[in-house]
């Protein structure tokens, strides 16, 4: 008699802001995330963005003479056979590396029209990635930028700095809803990059969450000095509703202070999904040139699927 598979559990997500319980509930989902998976004939499964979760290990140090008390199994026999003296392999704990989980929470992340706000998704992105981290036994750390301010928390590997992050990621997440009509302008992607660059330390592993609206040349000049010593994984936001105007003839439009009316063409549909995909491209070949896996995320789709397929089991 052979037993039903288990079902994966849907991980549904819904709304315009994101309550704190929510985010404590993704540790169930993030175990079912298997990003540090050892067994090699899974590779068959492998998405296009590597891991950048590299555990402690043992990695090979030096070969040496035999001494009395070495394990067999570290022998290599074929150094022995070569010098008729037997020699051993000697290894040394790899070093750990922290996972540092960059959030954009700024007014940009403020819309959705599917399922969610890119704002919330972002957070559960942010909460499964936390949560799969401290389950590998991995220090977790984060950066959350907001309009004029941010917030971080070093790595360390505990469920309470987990739980500080996601806490603080829940109330800046729940601000975003008052912030129209604000007259200052959000800072600058290429600043809160600056930032998260300063608090991070060389070795480290790092998920930068955002739609990258505002990425330009000071911004890719920051996230280079970031890459240098640093595993990046650039996880890109977007919505439905960005990639293509849905509509024909004349369509009200407001930033929530001025009121304008916009006559929609095909013509005008397909010169604005152009300029789209120009602008995807290029994030796209910028992010290569400096060695940073782009993973895009879309507010309609299963967050926990295209994790789980897209990031590389390794």
């Amino acid at each position: 008699m052979t037993g039903k598979p288990i079902a994966k559990r849907h991980y549904a997500i819904r709304g315009a802001s994101v309550s704190q319980s929510a985010l404590i509930d993704a540790r169930l989902a993030a175990r079912q995330l298997r990003l540090r998976q050892q067994r090699r004939h899974v590779a068959r499964q492998a998405g296009s963005h590597p891991a950048p979760f590299k555990g402690r290990g043992l990695s090979f140090q030096q070969l040496r003479a035999y001494q009395g008390g070495d394990e067999i199994r570290h022998i290599d026999w074929r150094v022995t056979a070569r010098t008729t003296k037997p020699h051993t392999r000697l290894f040394e704990e790899e070093r750990e590396r922290p996972i540092v989980i960059g959030l954009d929470q700024r007014r940009n992340m403020a819309f959705g029209s599917r399922q969610c706000f890119k704002s919330v998704m972002a957070c559960h992105a942010a909460a499964l990635l936390a949560w799969n981290a401290l389950d590998s036994s991995d220090r977790v750390g984060g950066f959350i930028f907001a309009d004029h301010s941010h917030s971080e928390s070093r790595p360390r590997r505990s469920a309470r700095a987990v739980l500080h992050f996601l806490h603080r990621a829940g109330d800046v997440n729940q601000a975003l809803l008052n912030t129209t009509g604000d007259p200052q302008p959000p800072q600058r992607l290429a600043h809160a990059l600056e930032e998260l660059r300063r608090i991070t330390r060389p070795g480290s592993s790092v998920f930068i969450i955002s739609d990258f609206h505002d990425y330009d040349d000071d911004a890719h000049r920051q996230l280079l000095l970031l890459a240098r010593h640093n595993d990046i994984v650039a996880l890109c936001i977007s919505d439905p509703l960005e990639e293509t105007l849905p509509l024909h003839g004349l369509l009200p439009l407001s930033d929530g202070q001025q009121r304008r009316r916009v006559d929609i063409d095909k013509s005008l549909q397909g010169r604005y999904r152009q300029h789209y995909l120009q602008q995807r491209e290029q994030l796209q070949q910028r992010l290569r040139q400096l060695g940073v896996a782009l993973l895009q995320l879309r507010t309609d789709d299963d967050l926990l699927d295209v994790l789980s397929r897209e990031i590389r089991l390794t």
